[in-house]
């Protein structure tokens, strides 16, 4: 994978340029040239910052298939889902799949 065509693909699906990207980001503007004037890897450091601020994973980043975005509602329903016992679950799903067959 070319890590370079992904944030340029990242960037240009959300509109941003490279200084939204180093506001976004929290990294500094010549940190992010550097990547792409230079042509330089991030480090992985570096990299969790930028995937953080697209509001996805390192995972998320390096998958070859399509992208899923970890909006707030996803978080939150993820962060919840953590807590639930194994019943719970059973239960959430239950209710998910009948709301999913009332369309």
């Amino acid at each position: 994978m070319d890590t370079h065509k992904k944030l340029h693909l990242l960037m240009q699906e959300r509109g941003w340029s490279e200084y939204r990207l180093s506001k976004e980001s929290g990294l500094s503007e010549s940190t992010i040239a550097n990547i792409f004037r230079r042509n330089t890897i991030p480090s992985i450091t570096t990299l969790e910052s930028i995937c953080s601020a697209f509001g996805i994973t390192l995972s998320q980043f390096f998958a070859e298939d399509e992208l899923v975005e970890l909006n707030c509602e996803l978080k939150e329903l993820f962060d919840s889902w953590v807590s639930l016992t194994a019943y719970q679950k059973t239960a959430v799903l239950q209710i998910i799949k009948a709301f999913s067959n009332n369309k």
